[in-house]
């Protein structure tokens, strides 16, 4: 029986290319695709990267032609003059071409890229401040009072410039949402102005780009990008004086086990700033800054023990608590609409 094992190097290498190809394409669409832009600011930085990677293409293209140029057999041999030719023109005038036009095009695209605007031409402004390991997200009015707050989401209208100010708690976290635009730091003690311009509409995802603790790669943000009615909407319903929620053995349970001190539900006695705020927290779709689905058997989990579910998180477990009032716990943020 004849041994084909001497033929597989052969095989594998003929189908691993677009075998790489496929795979690593499959990954350039998406929520969270830097490939897939969906905002003014994301487009010039793709943009910019296509063309930055097709000028290093023919540079490269250039220089190993004349690497295998010179390495043939069968060309005759050069004389000085004609090889200092292509030296020059091949190894060092093209190139040098290139790389200017290179450089010309991302100065200009850099004032697209990360614009300088007027805080006027922002009518919108959210405060984000980075926590370990969640987003503390706060609407603005024009004098720069919070209006309302939320956590780990953001909803923007579609074709308007929204001005954000960046900061931080605890520790450097960095924002950035690759589909909409680049990414900042935000930095304890410090405030940064960022600004994004979101051109379709959809949900996007935006991880914390900057190493900040056990749970640094659980700390997720979802940007949610409306119609201007669908936002103004949405404003309006959340920016309204909140009405009293229903009294439920659920929200006895949640305040008298001290949920309240570090939480804030708008309308109730619970008025905590610690950790995120939980008023229509049902309308999330994940809980955690995106760690699991906001389902009830994983609000069990996460109220029970929190750190099971995201490692480092600051707050505490209350697996002594019966499970009967877990659940009703559980149901009670489920139905905070």
């Amino acid at each position: 029986m004849k041994d084909d094992r001497a033929t597989r190097p052969a095989t594998y290498a003929r189908f691993a290319p677009p075998g790489l190809i496929c795979l690593l394409a499959s990954g350039c669409r998406g929520a969270q695709s830097a490939l897939d832009p969906a905002g003014e600011e994301a487009e010039a930085i793709h943009s910019l990267l296509v063309v930055t990677a097709v000028g290093g293409g023919i540079i490269w293209l250039l220089v190993v032609g004349l690497i295998l140029y010179a390495r043939r057999r069968d060309r005759p041999v050069l004389d000085v003059e004609r090889a200092q030719k292509l030296i020059s023109w091949g190894g060092v005038a093209f190139p040098t071409v290139i790389l200017l036009a290179l450089l010309s095009y991302a100065l200009w695209k850099m004032p697209v890229a990360r614009p300088w605007f007027d805080p006027g031409d922002a009518p919108m402004t959210v405060e984000v401040t980075g926590e370990q390991f969640w987003w503390r997200v706060r609407y603005l009015d024009q004098e720069g009072e919070p209006v309302f707050e939320t956590a780990n989401e953001i909803l923007m209208p579609i074709g308007e410039r929204v001005r954000f100010l960046l900061k931080a708690h605890d520790v450097i976290h960095s924002f950035w949402i690759p589909a909409l635009g680049g990414k900042m730091d935000m930095i304890p003690g410090r405030t940064n102005v960022f600004s994004l311009k979101a051109t379709r509409t959809g949900i996007y995802r935006g991880p914390c780009a900057e190493f900040c603790g056990s749970s640094h790669a659980l700390m997720n943000l979802t940007a949610r990008v409306l119609e201007p009615q669908a936002f103004r909407e949405w404003f309006e319903s959340r920016s309204a004086p909140a009405g009293r929620p229903a009294e439920t053995e659920g929200q006895a349970a949640f305040l008298s086990h001290g949920c309240g001190a570090c939480h804030s539900v708008r309308g109730t006695q619970a008025r905590g700033q610690v950790g995120p705020d939980l008023t229509a927290f049902a309308k999330r779709e994940r809980l955690g800054a995106g760690v699991a689905a906001n389902t009830q058997e994983n609000r069990v989990r996460f109220i029970r023990n929190p750190d099971g579910l995201k490692p480092g998180v600051r707050m505490p477990a209350f697996s002594m608590v019966p499970d009967s009032e877990l659940e009703a716990i559980a149901t009670y943020l489920g139905g905070l609409e």
